[in-house]
């Protein structure tokens, strides 16, 4: 029996901006974006947005009422709580900086990689991951 993630959810303020921050600065395709329903019957979006190849897509989620809306960039605590691995860190991290992306920590190595931490549309904080120095794959190389 195969078992896997498929989507997880990020609490945001509006749809729109979180969709053109997702799609346009980090380069995720978007997937869906369907009207839908409350439980309780009002109107709301499925937004579903996931990085190019990649398996588990993000369910852009925008915050119901006051309990929900101060989660908006505070989900996991302040702790970087979301992590995106890339082939080339150096051309992706350039390419987030020119897309406005809001890196808090500068590039390091690490010994399981390149990592910078950026917050997300809605503060968050997310890992920009590459892979070890001199440890690209050939064709990048």
């Amino acid at each position: 029996m195969k078992v896997r993630v498929d989507l997880v959810a990020i609490v945001v303020d509006d749809y729109d901006r979180a969709v053109e921050f997702f799609v346009n600065a980090l380069g995720f395709d978007l997937v869906e974006d369907s009207p839908s329903l409350t439980n309780d019957g009002r109107p709301k979006r499925w937004v579903v947005v996931r990085p190019p190849g990649g398996e588990t897509g993000i369910l852009l989620a925008r915050a119901d009422g006051e309990h929900q809306a101060a989660a908006v960039g505070n989900q996991v605590a302040d702790r970087v709580g979301f992590f995106l691995q890339v082939d080339d860190f150096d051309a992706a991290h350039e390419r987030m900086v020119a897309a406005g992306v809001e890196f808090v920590t500068s590039p390091r190595t690490e010994p399981y990689g390149r990592v910078a931490v950026f917050l997300d549309i809605a503060g968050n904080r997310w890992d920009l991951l590459g892979p070890p120095e001199g440890n690209r794959a050939p064709a990048d190389r």
